[in-house]
């Protein structure tokens, strides 16, 4: 049997196939036989998943069809369900055969091998290991220690899988405790996005619907990766090419999902080998230049347009929408007529005649969506990245009519959900004054920790106690090193889970860890089996339905661990049952309606129907009230790069990036099919030309130094250099591993967001990291 403490070691060979495919069906193949998963209970859940009458997948948040393909599955979320299916259980007797420490210098892929948690479990200092206990003395416990101490230095987090029913409850027993720390998830994916749509267009969230990638002409793509993290949007791309959709890429890494797609459902290109091309043009710009680009197309819009005047020609731009239902534009045009091109062309590394091209593309298109992620928000100047989407798409009155507007992807599955009922650091995102006439309690107005500010309170000493709802918080937060150092000074960490991670073993002085229910299992309550709701990425709302036999009959739901907690730590208030609430969630997602009429109205007699019910957005109904300002706004950037640091001698943009054999933090197994990499995730990728310029082989290992002037040395060793089609002056390397690169304040401007897709560091020799975990 191998050594979980060994660290593996990489292969790495060129990839030209396509996603989807066979490899698809193999990658899924190697992950139900590693969880040990029955063949007929594998194939009988995935064809649930994604259904009116099935459940809704625990990994990405993309939208789920009212009428679903057969297979309305992808290759992640196949096996994200096959990891909770796993046979294996991490029982009483696994902790007692391995103390902490041991266990710290496993993978994370090999800590999740260990199973499905099985007992509620206390971390014992003196034998340095997890002890069973009842779930009745852990609420106790779990209530004494958060009744000893000040609320407002305990931070609640939430990782985005949880039900609508069971954030609605952990954000309301946060306030009812006095903390308004709620942080989640979304803090270090989108924050940039709830911050930059709102500023703009007066809604946090994309304003496009599924229906939508039906209608429009044109789609352009940034910094989004769809082969691996929302491969079920392949089927919408493959439609809207085949019937003249025009696509366009801008990324710095050449994804396969956005070149060519070779859909698993369809016989005939399974048969035959067909592919559909997804994107016409693809554009490789550097990390960060998405500024320069953005700025770039809004440039050659507005100075067409002008020309188009003088021609006597039709408008390029919507003018009538322009001065109906915007302000601001006369700044922002000023700003780009000014850009120069040549600094345009430097700081996107791509061609005035490559962006001109995409330019002419999107001016042709009748509507068009714009779709992104991390790699536009998690920049230091990712909120204006944000902002500039939103000046792209307005300039032609592109938001509010079918086919268009922006589209965000977000990760976790319910990590926009969450923040819909209140799992929000921010007051003025939280209805206070409404939850205060419902519950008859006065709610924390100051502002709550984010994840980066729960971060600075724990190194400053303040934060004394942590609750986590999911999640592997220490592996996804950036300078891990440091946050684990200071971890254990904390009085409680509670952690709710599924699988052991590495979170688990940083251990405050009273530590428990409890084993929840999966989304796929039966959640039987004194009315009987129960349904919960989740949202997606388009603000759709849907019914989620397990019907597996538990994994062990000691697992509790989150909203029953929620409650165990509440009624341990809480004072009983006669506003809040949370006895009859567990028993019956209908009652919750009455509670959810009347804090929140305008989005839940008819909740229970809606949510269970094909496709979910729309959450209503008024930006997508041309709606620009909330706003700054009463309308939509044209904001310029304050700088054509978004990196936040100056290009210097030998000092590279590095880029953390996920393998398709995971999700977030999760690890499913240690090939990365689209980047030929199998074996490990010890792997630095770097344009050949920079590899022979500083005199660097193929295979050599060197380690990565982050540029910073704090005084803390951050270093990452062992990486394989790997010439790789990535450009000049960019790295790319795997998240969360190269976490310990990121410092805390390298984050967004006005949202926080860790700035993981620009990071400043150089290339140096390789002596060993210290306390860096197993890759």
């Amino acid at each position: 049997m191998r050594d979980p403490s060994k660290p593996r070691r990489a292969r790495t060979k060129s990839y030209d196939g396509p996603a989807g495919g066979y490899g698809s069906l193999i990658g899924l193949a190697k992950v139900a036989v590693a969880q040990s998963v029955p063949a007929i209970e594998t194939g009988r859940q995935l064809l649930r998943q994604n259904k009116a009458d099935g459940f809704a997948c625990v990994s990405c948040a993309w939208p789920k069809p009212a009428k679903p393909h057969p297979a309305e599955f992808c290759e992640n979320g196949a096996k994200a369900t096959a990891w909770d299916l796993t046979s294996k259980r991490c029982t009483p007797d696994f902790f007692a055969r391995h103390t902490v420490r041991e266990l710290l210098d496993w993978s994370d892929y090999d800590l999740e091998q260990a199973g499905r948690l099985t007992h509620p479990m206390r971390y014992d200092a003196a034998a340095d290991r997890y002890v069973p206990c009842a779930w009745a003395d852990a609420f106790a416990a779990i209530g004494a220690s958060l009744k000893s101490l000040d609320p407002t230095k305990v931070t609640f987090y939430a990782s985005g899988r949880a039900s609508l029913e069971t954030s609605y409850m952990w954000a309301l027993m946060a306030r009812l405790y006095g903390s308004q720390n709620l942080p989640d998830s979304s803090n270090m994916c989108h924050e940039s996005t709830s911050v930059g749509l709102k500023q703009s267009v007066g809604s946090p969230v994309g304003t496009v619907l599924l229906e939508d990638f039906a209608a429009a002409d044109a789609i352009f793509f940034f910094g989004q990766n769809v082969g691996s993290n929302s491969p079920r949007l392949l089927h919408d791309l493959q439609e809207a090419a085949r019937r003249g959709a025009r696509i366009v890429t801008f990324n710095p890494l050449k994804e396969p999902g956005l070149q060519r797609f070779k859909n698993p459902q369809s016989p005939f290109q399974m048969l035959t080998g067909d592919q559909t091309r997804i994107s016409e043009q693809y554009h490789q710009l550097r990390a960060g230049g998405d500024l320069a680009v953005l700025t770039g197309l809004c440039k050659w819009l507005i100075e067409a347009d002008a020309q188009a005047a003088r021609d006597g020609a039709l408008p390029l731009l919507d003018h009538g929408f322009i001065a109906e239902h915007t302000q601001g534009f006369e700044a922002l045009a000023s700003f780009c007529r000014d850009a120069a091109w040549p600094d345009i062309e430097r700081e996107s590394g791509l061609a005035r005649s490559q962006i001109e091209t995409a330019a002419r593309t999107y001016a042709s298109a009748p509507a068009a969506i714009v779709v992104y992620g991390m790699g536009l928000t998690q920049h230091v100047l990712g909120v204006q990245n944000v902002n500039m989407v939103c000046n792209l798409l307005l300039l032609r009155g592109n938001i509010g009519r079918p086919g268009t507007g922006p589209c965000p992807v977000r990760g976790h599955s319910n990590v926009q959900g969450q923040r819909t009922v209140g799992v929000t650091e921010k007051p003025e995102l939280a209805p206070l004054d409404i939850l205060k006439a419902q519950y008859g309690f006065e709610p924390p107005r100051q502002k709550g920790w984010n994840t980066v500010e729960a971060c600075e309170a724990l190194l400053r000493g303040e934060m004394t106690g942590y609750v986590g709802l999911g999640g592997n918080f220490l592996r996804a937060v950036p300078d891990s090193p440091r946050i684990e150092a200071a971890w254990r000074r904390q009085a409680l960490t509670v952690q709710i889970a599924t699988k052991l991670n590495r979170s688990h073993l940083i251990c405050g002085q009273i530590a428990y860890l409890l084993p929840c229910l999966s989304r796929i299992e039966r959640d039987d309550q004194a009315t009987g089996p129960q349904t919960v709701s989740v949202e997606d990425s388009s603000s759709c709302i849907h019914a989620s339905f397990g019907d597996r036999t538990p994994a062990s009959p000691y697992l509790l739901s989150e909203s029953a661990i929620v409650a165990g907690i509440a009624k341990a730590a809480l004072a009983p208030n006669p506003k809040v049952d949370w006895d009859a609430w567990l028993g019956d969630y209908a009652l919750v997602r009455d509670a959810i309606e009347a804090t929140y009429p305008q989005w839940f109205k008819g909740f229970n007699a809606r949510f269970r129907q094909a496709g979910g019910f729309h959450r209503p957005n008024k930006a997508r109904q041309r709606d620009f009230t909330e706003a700054p300002g009463g309308k939509a706004n044209f904001i310029q950037p304050s700088s054509l790069s978004a990196t936040g640091f100056a290009d210097a001698q030998d000092v590279f943009r590095l880029m953390t990036l996920r393998s398709n054999d995971q999700f977030n933090t999760t690890v499913y197994g240690f090939d990365d099919r689209f980047r030929g990499v199998s074996g490990g995730r010890d792997v630095l990728f770097i344009n050949r030309k920079d590899m022979m310029r500083l005199g660097l082989a193929e295979g050599q290992r060197a380690a990565l130094q982050t540029v910073a002037q704090d005084g803390v040395e951050r270093r990452l060793g062992g990486l394989r250099i790997t010439a790789y089609d990535v450009p000049s002056g960019c790295l790319g390397t795997y998240y969360p591993e190269c976490n310990v690169l990121v410092p805390l304040d390298h984050h967004a401007q006005g949202s926080k967001t860790p700035a993981s897709k620009s990071v400043p560091v150089r290339i140096v020799p390789d002596p060993p990291s210290p306390g860096a975990p197993a890759s």
